[in-house]
């Protein structure tokens, strides 16, 4: 599974979503900030050694500290791609849909 964050606070998120216990996985960062575009982050998830229903709660947790932050974190997108190709952006994602992507 991948999971692009492009946004100022991207690094920080990734970071965020690669701690959650029952995650493993690694990022890259992709973008050329220089050249205007948002910076970007990719992370790899190799494993969820978890239950999907408790990652998806803090992945929806995770959602709303950055997306109604009032702090002032800059997220722009998050967009969570499955090994079978299904794309979920997390912004108005509900837990359930979370789950299900995490399934896949």
């Amino acid at each position: 599974m991948k999971i692009e964050i492009q946004g100022q606070d991207a690094v920080k998120a990734t970071e965020a979503l690669l701690a959650i216990e029952g995650l493993e996985g690694s990022y890259e960062t992709i973008s050329e900030v220089e050249r205007g575009e948002p910076l970007t982050t990719i992370a790899t998830v190799v494993a969820i050694t978890a239950g999907t229903l408790t990652i998806a709660e803090k992945l929806y947790q995770l959602k709303k500290k950055y997306f109604q932050d009032s702090t002032g974190s800059r997220i722009e997108k998050v967009l969570i791609v499955a090994p079978n190709g299904n794309r979920l952006l997390l912004k108005d994602a509900s837990l359930e849909q979370i789950q299900e992507i995490l399934k896949d």
